[in-house]
């Protein structure tokens, strides 16, 4: 997943140390590189500067991410392992944007094909995170190896809630009965959900055999993991480590109901 906000590439301006000697490294003085920290600082940067748009703009830093993925699974092939690796374009919301860097990964990793004198098997694939995406999904499907859901940034953008500040306002929500769950825990089948079964729909009407999985908390989520399995269809769930065994034990009841 090549998913890298700008503020977190940059170094804290606190740290001095580490300006030092990053400063002494790009042949710059301290106080230039506090001001060029200071100009790429957003307002809101997890709607802004990050993942396919960071990636459009500051195409280097692709570059370095797929050098890295493409190596280690050459280098994984190399001790008997099958590294097949699938590499995610994020916050993509229009195919456009895809285009651009699927032809951007492709070209990084035919010149280190070349280099090496090997080659791995590897798909490119988009996150739909950004409703648009879901909305336009046919077209983006034309062209995409693989969808995984964003299904915390889908659930962001779809509510205009800010994931990191939904404790001020969530448990009053629940507690008038305006919420029945936290959605950044259980999705919304309603209304995120249906967003999700539009995408899965039309991408699969471009690309019947399209894989799609969902990547997010959601994944550990035995509600949600009943939703994504029996009603949309998807075909794999990405979750943090603890939440695994959850996870495969809903999968299976779900497959079970679903017989």
């Amino acid at each position: 997943l090549l998913d890298p906000p700008l503020h977190e590439f940059l170094p804290s301006l606190e740290d001095g140390e580490i300006l030092s000697d990053l400063a002494s490294d790009l042949g710059t003085s301290v106080e230039n590189l506090k001001d060029q920290v200071k100009a790429a600082e957003e307002m809101n940067p997890m709607l802004g500067l990050r993942g396919c748009r960071l990636g459009i703009t500051r195409p280097e830093i692709i570059e370095m991410q797929v050098r890295a993925v493409i190596e280690a699974a050459l280098n994984a092939i190399k001790t008997g392992v099958d590294a097949k690796p699938d590499i995610m374009v994020p916050l993509v919301g229009k195919v456009e944007e895809f285009r651009d860097q699927a032809k951007l990964i492709r070209s990084v990793a035919s010149t280190v094909f070349l280099e090496r004198g090997k080659e791995c098997h590897f798909k490119v694939g988009t996150m739909i995170e950004i409703p648009r995406a879901a909305l336009t999904a046919h077209k983006i499907a034309e062209e995409a190896e693989f969808f995984s859901f964003g299904s915390n940034d889908l659930t962001q953008m779809t509510f205009g809630y800010s994931r990191d500040d939904v404790g001020s306002f969530v448990p009053s929500y629940i507690s008038k009965g305006i919420l029945l769950d936290d959605p950044f825990v259980t999705l919304d089948t309603e209304g995120v959900g249906q967003l999700i079964k539009t995408a899965v729909d039309k991408g699969r009407s471009v690309n019947p055999d399209l894989k799609i999985g969902v990547c997010g908390e959601h994944g550990g989520d035995p509600r949600s993991v009943h939703f994504f399995a029996n009603e949309a269809g998807l075909s794999y769930v990405s979750c943090s480590p603890f939440r695994v065994p959850i996870a495969r034990l809903a999968a299976a009841q779900a497959a079970i109901q679903n017989n």
